[in-house]
């Protein structure tokens, strides 16, 4: 599937002001084939998604309206924008970034007639509390408590040929996120099925050879039978093995569980992620000052989002529009560099 196939496929399903029955429909049967298709097979599948679905649009489309405002992206505009200031050290690190930019790149090759393209502009960010100069009233102080602020491991992967179009695909990407949030839960859940399954074959392995007088070659040399307490614990192990397969059910059971986590994610999307707006006034030094501090910043506002779970993502992020005149050309490889690691 090409860009344009893509956007026409896909961002044109997500509205980000209503909500209409057939975005819901779509999303539910999205929801379901990259879950898995064959809970279709359930009675009410669609009807049972579909509340818990429309949760999760709403959702996002709530987050949307916490995007930031779109701002200008070019070499040229870094000295007058002090947001670029603080979020690049200098013209040429935006350049750089936007060399990178292979998604910007392929959305321009696609529609030639473009002037301008729309993107995400992720970042790392980072506040650390440090000691250094600083002004108390009229005079400058040493070692004075401050915060300061970086932004670096520069990322542009999502991209739109206008500003609606991109807000459409960040809902896209965050409904995906959480679809791929609940197949985890279920390969947890399947994880430890097979587990108990391979515990239940082992203990039955042991408990065939227990009483067959003795453990592995135990019984080839006349060792005694095992006593009785032993096999009773094997046994009572292999039956509570048993009743916890019972209970994770299989068949038709399996595909009700994966619904119903299903259902238990977008139900409860703000679980899994965040969207914070951030306005900050910063210096020069990208040293955060506080309302009241007579020293000469700048406004700043991005927006940080959260992925929550066992290995939390935070990342800071702005959307920006680049004109195809600004984007510079891809980096070309430096074969010369590159031998000296083959």
């Amino acid at each position: 599937m090409g860009i344009l196939d893509w956007f026409r496929n896909q961002a044109g399903h997500f509205d980000t002001d209503r909500l209409s029955e057939e975005m819901v429909q779509w999303a539910v049967d999205k929801a379901i084939t990259l879950t898995n298709p064959r809970l279709k097979l359930l009675p009410n599948c669609h009807k049972r998604l579909a509340p818990s679905v429309e949760t999760t649009i709403r959702f996002l489309q709530g987050l949307v309206k916490l995007l930031p405002a779109i701002r200008r992206m070019s070499t040229e505009t870094w000295s007058a924008d002090p947001a670029l200031r603080a979020f690049f050290v200098s013209p040429s690190d935006m350049k750089g970034v936007l060399a990178r930019a292979d998604s910007l790149r392929a959305l321009f090759e696609k529609f030639p007639e473009l002037d301008e393209a729309y993107l995400v502009l992720g970042m790392a960010f980072a506040e650390q509390r440090v000691f250094g100069l600083g002004l108390q009233g009229d005079m400058i102080q040493r070692d004075v408590a401050q915060v300061t602020v970086n932004f670096s491991d520069h990322k542009t992967r999502l991209c739109g040929p206008n500003e609606p179009d991109l807000r459409r695909v960040i809902g896209i990407e965050i409904f995906e996120y959480l679809i791929s949030r609940a197949l985890s839960e279920i390969g947890a859940e399947r994880s430890e099925r097979q587990e108990l399954q391979a515990n239940r074959s082992l203990i039955r392995a042991r408990l065939r050879l227990l009483q067959q007088h003795g453990p592995g070659l135990g019984s080839m040399f006349g060792e005694a039978p095992a006593e009785a307490s032993q096999q009773a614990r094997l046994e009572a192990e292999l039956l509570a093995n048993e009743r916890q397969l019972e209970t994770m059910g299989g068949g038709e059971s399996v595909l009700e569980d994966e619904l119903e986590t299903l259902k238990g994610v977008l139900d409860n999307p703000q679980d899994y992620l965040s969207i914070e707006p951030r306005h900050l006034r910063v210096s020069s030094m990208n040293v955060v000052l506080e309302e009241t501090s007579t020293e000469s910043g700048a406004e700043i506002d991005f927006a940080v989002i959260e992925l929550k779970g066992s290995m939390p993502v935070h990342r800071a992020f702005i959307l920006a529009r680049v004109a195809h005149s600004d984007l510079p050309p891809a980096p070309s490889m430096n074969y010369y560099e590159a031998m000296r690691y083959l």
